[in-house]
């Protein structure tokens, strides 16, 4: 079986619900996933919307994931270590958690969501940014799932 991951709040390629959206709640949709490869030892999320005006930019980074957890939550709390375990990196909107998509008016924004499975836990300290997250998996990354999201304001 191969690697999954999805949503329950909205399909890939989807219209992401204005309750994850800076529109309305700005809470994280619940993710869920499984049949990750053989040797995973944690997981890792980056958010980011390759459509914004001044390039690339990261919404959410969740990372240490322990590899028997296989979900998030809808409305994970903003704060750098979880329950889990996992932690959360700093956002291009310089907080920690997730922060929904806010696109200026207009055209529809994509926002990927992609999920790392990795051969080791991360050395990075909470509240990593997206490049210094980038840089740790770079070896470690044994499959990445994505799932798109679909928002305009």
């Amino acid at each position: 079986m191969s690697f999954e991951f999805s949503s329950a709040a909205f399909d890939n390629e989807s219209v992401i619900p204005n309750r994850h959206t800076c529109t309305g709640e700005d809470i994280s949709p619940p993710l869920r996933w499984r049949h990750e490869p053989p040797g995973t030892r944690s997981f890792a999320l980056l958010v980011e919307d390759p459509d914004a005006p001044r390039g690339t930019f990261a919404h959410w980074l969740v990372y240490n994931i322990p590899p028997e957890v296989h979900e998030l939550s809808d409305g994970v709390p903003k704060r750098e270590r979880l329950d889990s375990g996992a932690l959360q990196g700093t956002s291009d909107f310089r907080t920690v958690g997730y922060g929904g998509p806010c696109p200026p008016a207009g055209r529809p924004h994509h926002f990927v969501f992609r999920l790392f499975a990795l051969d080791q836990p991360l050395n990075l300290a909470p509240g990593a940014r997206r490049k210094e997250l980038l840089k740790a998996m770079e070896g470690h990354v044994l499959d990445e799932k994505r799932l798109t999201g679909i928002f305009a304001r």
